[in-house]
């Protein structure tokens, strides 16, 4: 039984990309390992810039710069 899970940051991912990137990780689990659907797992986990660090500081702070 297969699971993934994906993290994002929240910024507005619509529920249409999400079900493509659900449905286009279930199909490459598929397509490369042979597993089931059926039994495959997605979760999308969005969090916040404030609290997904890169190199020391928040996403929030890097795009502030930018």
């Amino acid at each position: 039984m297969p699971y993934v899970n994906i993290k994002i940051t929240r910024e507005g991912a619509t529920a249409e990309q999400k079900e493509a990137l659900i449905q286009g990780v279930t199909q490459l689990l598929v397509d490369v390992l042979g597993k089931n659907p059926q039994t495959t797992m997605v979760v999308i986990d969005e969090v916040e810039t404030d609290n997904w660090g890169i190199g020391g500081e928040s996403v929030t702070l890097r795009r502030r710069r930018e």
